[in-house]
């Protein structure tokens, strides 16, 4: 899933902002909550414990910061069942940042027989995100 939106920051306030991968609990409306695993400064390798609800079930995956460049993240997140990646692209928009987000989720065993008909749920999600990313953010900086 993609989506693509523009959030009134600068991109270094918006990478900044983040690359704290606890505040997905401000804009992925899937997520209860997700806590910092490690300490010190966030850098490639930092890890969280984010837990989701979705349809009704409670999950937990491990993420860590895969990449942090000046224009990208990418975030991974692992537990039995799936591996997930966010992957974060940022551009500037004349002191704003356009943000490309992308995530892919890749099942394991069994699970791998729902993925196709779970993607309509997932694309809702994707809109929800793109919805309430922007309006966190810009929140976050007051």
């Amino acid at each position: 899933m993609e989506r693509s939106f523009v959030v009134r920051l600068p991109v270094r306030e918006l990478v900044a902002y983040a690359e704290d991968f606890a505040r997905t609990e401000e804009w992925d409306p899937g997520t209860v909550s997700c806590v910092r695993l490690d300490d010190g400064p966030v850098r490639t390798g930092a890890r969280w414990r984010n837990t989701s609800r979705f349809r009704g079930r409670t999950t937990e995956l491990e993420y860590r910061l895969a990449v942090q460049e000046p224009g990208r993240l990418v975030f991974v997140g692992e537990n039995r069942t799936v591996t997930a990646v966010d992957d974060l692209r940022f551009g500037d928009e004349g002191g704003s940042t356009r943000l490309t987000y992308r995530a892919s989720l890749t099942f394991k065993g069994l699970a791998k027989l729902a993925g196709p008909f779970l993607r309509p749920e997932f694309e809702r999600l994707a809109d929800q995100v793109s919805a309430r990313f922007p309006a966190a953010a810009e929140t976050r900086r007051s």
